[in-house]
């Protein structure tokens, strides 16, 4: 049966079909801009993990030609991560971010000002880092703009 514009019912599910796998490979094939990776704990398997997942995501795209960013935010708990005086992870940080010029480090700023006026210190972020407004808004920009979101 044809429509009044010319189109069959089995016209259009064709067609139908046809796009709708072409939007399938097409995001198939698209690359990744980027992997957002949030920590908002301070347990040490928890920010090791993280860092783990940078190294690994960067070999993998790597592999297959590809140049992936990656940004990796720490909010809440998860800001001793990137703090001068609590991270365990000084030294792989450091070398992490020299061997891969595609990673960035990002504090919230609001859970840095909280646990500032908790424990009445000044924070100081490891060379490196630096801070956003809210870790949990800084995910979500970016997840807007296509990134993939991994919670560590």
């Amino acid at each position: 049966m044809m429509s009044a514009n010319g189109w069959s019912r089995r016209g259009l599910l064709a067609g139908t079909a046809v796009l709708t796998a072409g939007g399938a490979a097409a995001r198939e094939d698209r690359l990744v801009d980027g992997v957002v990776i949030l920590i908002d704990s301070n347990e040490p398997y928890v920010m090791g993990h993280a860092i783990s997942y940078s190294a690994n995501l960067a070999k993998h795209f790597a592999d297959k030609g590809a140049r992936l960013l990656i940004e990796v935010v720490a909010n809440g708990k998860g800001i001793d991560v990137f703090r001068a005086d609590k991270t365990p992870l000084v030294e792989p940080l450091a070398t992490l971010r020299q061997s891969l010029p595609n990673l960035t480090y990002s504090m919230c700023a609001s859970s840095k000002a909280i646990a500032e006026a908790k424990e009445q210190v000044s924070i100081q972020l490891i060379s490196g880092a630096s801070l956003v407004p809210f870790g949990i808004g800084r995910v979500v920009d970016l997840q807007l703009k296509g990134w993939a979101y991994i919670h560590a």
